[in-house]
């Protein structure tokens, strides 16, 4: 008992400190936005981590079962398409508003399972969803003027967080969880590039302020030790656990948004945070 009491401990620790760095994160490719493409932040991102991973592989070398490598593609794919629509939202609209929008992923994780796994949804559940998504409802505004194509992807790249987070349920025991952040990573270069290469949506800039690469940098060693300690919390605690703790990013978050200008959430848009941290701690719990 007291060894799995540690277990869970240390799970919300991890947890603490990848909220803390994701709303960090979050607050410099904020500020990096106004300078770099939001896409193109994404890629140098990616490519610094993928350097640090590869570094620490170098070093501590792993086995690789091949019987998976669907799964852990499906991983990166998911993880990298909600990346790529969490940092273009979070350069649009406020980051707090961005990171709520992005932590739908437990509602949407629940309906997955029920048409996916064949899981059962009980009265209960169902009004745990119906909950988050009136709080979706709040920070969207459909009843004014300030609705936006931005809400609608960042509750998009709530949904492919959640298929993301599920794939590292199924691969957590077979691929060490560098080798799971290395196909979040891989793919979030190739997306950037794909984007930028075939289509008008992106374009990559020759930068040369020192300050910039400088930010480049730390936002990829900060991001990085965030989805590490990620991995590890959801790796070694329970799902529902770690789930409300990781709601703890949305205070983070609009800390730093406030900080780089962001207004004060209004009364509408603090309800609605209510509602979906309300609804995900009671889907958790499910």
């Amino acid at each position: 008992m007291s060894e799995k009491l540690k277990s869970i401990d240390r799970g919300v620790l991890f947890m603490l400190i990848s909220a803390m760095f994701g709303a960090l994160n979050g607050a410099v490719a904020k500020f990096l936005s106004q300078t770099m493409d939001p896409i193109e932040i994404v890629f140098y991102r990616n490519l610094i981590g993928v350097i640090i991973i590869l570094f620490s592989l170098k070093k501590f070398s792993v086995s690789v079962d091949f019987s998976k490598l669907h799964l852990l593609f499906l991983r990166g794919l998911f993880g990298a398409l909600a990346m790529v629509l969490f940092f273009y939202t979070i350069a649009t609209i406020p980051l707090g508003e961005a990171v709520i929008l992005n932590k739908t992923s437990p509602f949407f994780v629940t309906i997955l399972a029920y048409y996916l796994m064949k899981e059962t949804i009980n009265l209960k559940t169902f009004f745990a969803l119906l909950v988050g998504f009136i709080g979706i409802l709040f920070i969207m505004k459909p009843f004014g003027v300030e609705i936006s194509l931005e809400h609608f992807l960042g509750v998009l790249g709530g949904f492919f967080a959640a298929a993301a987070y599920a794939t590292i349920k199924k691969i957590k025991d077979i691929y060490d969880a560098r080798l799971i952040m290395l196909s979040f990573m891989g793919v979030g270069m190739l997306i950037p590039l794909i984007l930028c290469l075939f289509t008008p949506y992106a374009s990559f800039q020759i930068h040369t302020q020192v300050w910039v690469w400088a930010l480049v940098v730390l936002m990829a060693v900060i991001s990085t030790s965030s989805q590490w300690f990620l991995t590890r919390a959801y790796s070694i605690s329970r799902a529902s656990i770690i789930g409300v703790v990781s709601y703890t990013n949305i205070p983070f978050a609009i800390g730093f948004g406030v900080m780089l200008g962001d207004m004060i959430p209004d009364i509408y848009t603090l309800l609605g945070i209510v509602l979906i941290v309300f609804g995900g701690i009671l889907v958790g719990k499910k």
